[in-house]
Order: structure tokens, then sequence, then C-alpha cells
């Protein structure tokens, strides 16, 4: 692949010894065989992205994290204090101890009911009731005891631990707090797997799902990434008409973070172009220009530009004719101009 370094460097080879003189580079403004891509706006999501919720009543009595704070995965981020909670587990516990009792007394009656039973001293309409009553204490005892083990579970619910490693991206609830069933907590994201997000017009899905190529251009980092993964999902939005295209990126990328702007660029195709390097670019509010060198002449002149790509190349729509020469670094080209322009003046 050809990186904006070797870019850079084939170009002042290229440029004549003429210019060996200046204190920058420069490089002549040639044709270049360039992908054509189809562009489209994105955002960046987490994989793993979830809020958690609370799945009892009570009283929030710690928060362990705020926003921007790592979080291991298991780690108690936020308890709740309920006291009836804490009552129910004992009252079922009291039940089992009960139902017990009773189990070890219908047993018993059980087991002499049979004794008499057998000696012929009671009938066995008298059997089946002893027998009965056995049953029912047993069923009574295992749904005491199931109640004991719902308790127990309903009470754990009050210490809410992480369920994956990452890092908080709000806090709902403050202390004092008193939160019900589906009241949220906090959210939290896995910084290290990210995605992008793009809608893709349905005309143009074809051209898509054949790109060899897909990069993704962040560009309040300015930052270009080669895609390691794409999928289109199998339905389209009936009001909008376009389908949704998950664009899978490397693991840990530093300062990409969910809800930032992305334009994703997919490789349709290729063609011959007048291109230049994206950094030779000189921005001015809503001027885009270069600094051209004429013999011993530098002047800056304003171009209009297509989108850049992810080999730190943009095409020039207009503005320059091939063969003109420009200064690869335009802040020294800048103090150049301006201090030969301050020389010239009597």
């Amino acid at each position: 692949m050809l990186t904006p370094a070797r870019l850079l460097a084939s170009l002042v080879l290229a440029a004549p010894s003429a210019w060996a003189a200046l204190p920058f580079a420069v490089a002549p403004v040639q044709y270049q065989v360039t992908d054509t891509a189809y562009s489209s706006e994105a955002s960046v999501e987490a994989v793993k992205q979830s809020t958690v919720a609370a799945q009892v009543s009570g009283r929030v009595s710690a928060v362990n994290f705020d926003a921007g704070d790592y979080v291991k995965s298991g780690t108690v981020i936020v308890r709740l204090s309920a006291q009836e909670l804490g009552a129910a587990v004992a009252g079922s516990q009291a039940q089992v101890a009960q139902a017990a009792a009773n189990l070890a007394n219908a047993r018993a009656n059980y087991e002499r009911q049979q004794q008499l039973f057998q000696q012929k001293f009671i009938s066995q309409a008298a059997l089946d009731r002893a027998t009965s009553e056995f049953r029912a204490a047993e069923a009574a005892a295992r749904a005491a005891r199931a109640g004991v083990g719902q308790s127990a579970a309903l009470s754990s619910y009050t210490t809410i631990v992480a369920p994956f490693s990452g890092v908080v991206a709000a806090r709902h609830v403050e202390v004092g707090e008193t939160v019900t069933p589906g009241k949220p907590l906090m959210t939290g994201f896995d910084p290290k797997d990210m995605r992008v997000i793009a809608n893709i017009p349905q005309y143009k899905l074809a051209e898509v799902k054949a790109a060899p190529r897909v990069s993704v251009e962040i560009p309040s980092l300015n930052k270009w990434i080669d895609a390691t993964g794409v999928t289109v999902l199998p339905s389209a939005d009936s009001a909008t008409h376009t389908v949704k295209v998950r664009i899978e990126l490397p693991d840990n990328l530093e300062g990409v973070i969910p809800g930032m702007f992305a334009r994703a660029h997919f490789s349709v195709g290729s063609a011959r172009k007048l291109v230049i390097p994206a950094s030779a670019v000189v921005r001015r509010s809503e001027i885009t220009a270069v600094y051209v060198v004429d013999k011993d002449k530098v002047s800056l002149r304003q171009l209009r530009l297509g989108t850049p790509d992810a080999r730190g190349r943009v095409e020039v729509l207009a503005g320059l004719n091939p063969g003109e020469t420009i200064a690869l670094d335009p802040v020294k080209a800048g103090i150049y101009a301006k201090r030969a322009a301050n020389a010239a003046k009597p």
C-alpha cells in the first residue's frame, strides 16, 4: 500500500533539481490512478454497550463509579438498601422451619397409620387420609424452600455488578434516590471494540457489497482506518429505503468513542485523477489553496478539491494543471513567500 510518507518521498524525488535551493520540499502535480469511492456519512458505536437497570425496588445506598471511570467485569457499581427484602428472607426461612415441622409430624403419623393398617386396626380410608396429609406436607416443604431461594435471589439484586469490563458512559442515579424495577442505573461500553454504522441507499447496495476495500474517516481526529469487516443487515428501512451496514474497526483505537461522526468510503472502482498530497493544502476559513512554485516565485492559489482518500491524497477539480509545481510544506512556503514579498518592497 502506498502510504502518505512513501507518496511524499516519490513526489520529492520526481521534483526538478532546480528547486533544491528552496527551504521546503516541492513536487509536480501529476495524474495518478486512484480508487473511485462511494462515501456515506456514518457514526461510531460500541459493539458492547449496555444500560444496567434496577431489578428490585429500593434506595440507592452507594454509587461506586462515575462517568469516565474504567470498571472491570464483576465489580460492584451500585448498591441498593431494601429492608423489606431482608424481612421477606427472614419470613421465608420461618416458613421453611414451620413446613419442616409439619412434614416431620405428618411423616410420623403416616408411619403409625401404616403399622395400624397392617395390624388391621384402621380402615383403608384412614391410611389414605394419612398418606394424603404426608404428601401435602412434603409439597408444602418444597414450596417453602423454593420461596427462600426466590427471596435470596431478590436480595442479591440489591448488589449490582458490571456485566463486562469497560468505561462508564453515564450514571443515572444518585445516593439516596429510590428506584423501582426497570430504572436505569448506569450506562457503559467497551472501548476496545468499536464499529461504524452507515445507512446505504438501496440502489447503491450492490456496489457496496462488491467493494474490495472499505475505509473509515474520522474527520475530528484527522484519522483514516481500514475496516476489518463489513456486514450488510438483511432488511431495509421502509421510510428511507436505506440499508444499515456495520463496518468493523480494529481493536483498541485511541480516541475513537461512541457517537463520533464518521464517513465510510467504499472502493467501487478506479480512475485517473489529478491528485496532490492532502498535507500540502492550506485551509483558511472557507478557502482551500496551495502554494504554487514558479522558478523562485511562490504564490498562494485557490483550489476546488474533491474528497480525500485513505492514502493521504486529494483530487484537484479546478485550480491546477498537470506539470505545475507545488510546495509540500505550506507553513514553510508561506513564511518564504512573506519574506520574499517584504524583501521586494522599496
